[in-house]
């Protein structure tokens, strides 16, 4: 493996609390949206179409990625954490602080949600489609998990994940998967989305689905990034590590 290039100011430990919150206030609006979506179509009756439920994550964190993708490199997702540290570009001793920070950002949104609305439409848990078995539904999260991770390194390695180009392209490809793929699996591609729910709501039965299929994915997405641009770039690092202070 090797060395992360660092990116600017990435050194100083006195700025890890604004990474930290970042990550935990970024996951809890990703989580609050991306769940809350099938929350509110309860509540309302089905007045939102699947369309607007899956349009929700991707607009939000494009808006995420604007507002502090310098701070945290807004990763939000373990599985992209975990995907730009085995691809060289995040230092493996902040991956636990950002782990942690997701689930606690995650777990917050689903408590908000119970606590606003109860347990309706098992707070927003993600699970297989009628007639969906578990192994398939795990492998059309791996699949889209790599699109994901990839679309992530690939705009990283040019620098755009902080700016326009990575903001559209991931926000566009959140949409793009859940259009086609949620009635599948959910399209979580993101560990903590689901896990989230599930902790709050005590169902484990399909956690594993939305835990295995998204790191197998991160997995098969840094080889083909190794495949498709070789080693990594100092620009990926300043786009998975943030450059706070300089905002």
């Amino acid at each position: 493996m090797l060395n992360s290039p660092v990116a600017p100011d990435f050194v100083d430990s006195t700025l890890e609390w604004r990474r930290m919150f970042a990550e935990i206030w970024g996951t809890f609006l990703l989580v609050l949206v991306a769940a809350g979506g099938g929350v509110v179509r309860d509540l309302s009756a089905g007045s939102l179409s699947l369309a607007m439920i899956v349009v929700a994550p991707g607009l939000m964190v494009m808006a995420i990625i604007y507002f502090m993708g310098t701070v945290s490199g807004a990763h939000l997702n373990p599985a992209v954490t975990l995907a730009f540290a085995i691809r060289g570009n995040f230092p493996w001793r902040r991956v636990p602080g950002y782990l942690i920070a997701q689930l606690i950002g995650g777990i917050a949104a689903a408590v908000f949600l119970r606590a606003m609305f109860g347990k309706i439409d098992s707070l927003g848990a993600t699970v297989p489609g009628i007639g969906i078995g578990g192994a398939k539904a795990m492998v059309m999260e791996l699949v889209l998990t790599a699109g994901l991770v990839n679309t992530i390194l690939g705009t990283a390695s040019g620098a755009r994940n902080i700016g326009t180009n990575g903001a559209l392209a991931v926000g566009a490809y959140i949409v793009l998967a859940g259009l086609w793929a949620s009635p599948v699996s959910g399209a979580s591609m993101n560990p903590v989305r689901s896990l989230a729910p599930d902790l709050v709501r005590g169902d484990f039965n399909t956690t594993w689905i939305y835990i295995v299929g998204p790191i197998l994915g991160a997995l098969v997405a840094v080889c083909f990034e190794w495949i498709l641009k070789g080693k990594p770039t100092a620009t990926g690092a300043i786009a998975a590590q943030g450059i706070p202070g300089n905002e």
